[in-house]
């Protein structure tokens, strides 16, 4: 067995094609091999007519997958050119492709810590499941990157300015929220997964999900709306922050010290990335924006710093460079946004949507 096929289970069950991440040590974090297993898996079952559903979980109890291996991002950044990690890239971002446009239905079971790469494999599906224990996250401004995998795509589409303030604090988001900023579709209690994951290899989708869905739990940032909105709404990072820190609420003032711990500059390129997502309409277009601003990251100083400070060493005090908002310059968010001639991601036409129908 290769690695790949260790760290993703595939194999059809009755009418769905299973797919499992497969890595519960490292949370299933995902690796290049996956990312091509899955793809394989999909490019395989989309022709084959007694798959009529695809089911997406993890292994072990704590997660669907907390992102990307950014080990091995630190260490190809570190020691190499970042070539493996821009090869990496391109084959997740049009593995979301993939999903968001899969013909068949996909359920995508958020169960647990969902984050970065997680996001991007679940939250494109056509039926996205919650529980009580999902944490849905982009984390990515904490260790000097962007947010990516589409996820400047669906954060951009978010009402108000909660896009904004998932994308600039890495803010978990429970059940409520997640199924709040569209993130998400359907709330089922984690003690039903055994029986509609069972049930989704017997019956058609919408029937499954009529047996299992329930209401989610409030969510919190119903009553945070105004702050949010009002904060966000500022044109800059330094205006953002001075408006938290204006506002008096204690969830407002937290924000702003998060915001403060994060990457200037990871900050400064995700607030002008969300809004290009908005003026540039599809997924497909915004993938190509984020794999621009990626590939611009391998050669920024945060990237590193910001793995080294998280997970490399765990000292969890990043020396950003420049090391203020202030710091940074128009010029230097710009810079993330430049064109790739001939390495672009080559998405960005744009796909006809597929209707769905189950």
């Amino acid at each position: 067995m290769t690695a790949a096929e260790d760290s993703v289970s595939t194999y059809v069950e009755g009418r769905a094609g299973r797919l499992i991440l497969n890595r519960p040590k490292s949370l299933n974090a995902l690796t290049h091999a996956m990312v091509l297993r899955i793809d394989e898996a999909l490019a395989a079952w989309e022709q084959d007519p007694a798959v009529e559903t695809v089911v997406l979980t993890g292994a072990g109890d704590r997660g669907l997958c907390a992102g990307g291996d950014i080990r091995s991002i630190h260490e190809d950044v570190t020691t190499g050119d970042g070539g493996a990690t821009r090869d990496f890239w391109r084959d997740e971002y049009r593995l979301d492709a993939r999903i968001a446009r899969y013909p068949k239905p996909f359920v995508a079971v958020m169960d647990g810590i969902v984050m970065g790469g997680g996001v991007g494999v679940s939250a494109h599906a056509a039926v996205r499941v919650v529980t009580e224990r999902s944490r849905v996250a982009m984390p990515e401004t904490g260790i000097g990157f962007v947010p990516d995998v589409g996820g400047t795509y669906l954060l951009s589409l978010v009402p108000g300015g909660l896009g904004a303030h998932i994308a600039l604090t890495g803010a978990q988001l429970a059940a409520g929220d997640a199924l709040r900023c569209g993130l998400a579709d359907h709330f089922v209690p984690s003690s039903s997964l055994p029986g509609l994951i069972a049930d989704l290899a017997e019956s058609p989708v919408r029937e499954v999900l009529a047996r299992y869905v329930e209401d989610a739990p409030p969510g919190q940032l119903a009553d945070e709306r105004q702050w949010i909105d009002h904060c966000y709404a500022a044109d800059t990072v330094e205006e953002i922050v001075d408006r938290l820190h204006a506002d008096g609420s204690r969830a407002a003032k937290e924000a702003a010290e998060t915001l403060l711990g994060r990457s200037p500059t990871a900050l400064k390129v995700t607030l002008e990335a969300l809004r290009r997502a908005r003026e540039l309409g599809s997924l497909e277009a915004v993938l190509g924006q984020e794999y621009r601003v990626s590939c611009a990251a391998l050669t920024a100083p945060d990237l590193a710093e910001g793995i080294r400070a998280q997970v490399i060493d765990k000292d969890r005090s990043p020396r950003w460079n420049p090391g203020t908002l202030a710091e940074v310059t128009a010029d230097d968010v710009v810079r993330f946004f430049a064109p790739l001639g001939d390495r672009e991601l080559g998405l960005d036409g744009g796909t006809v949507t597929q209707e769905v129908a189950w």
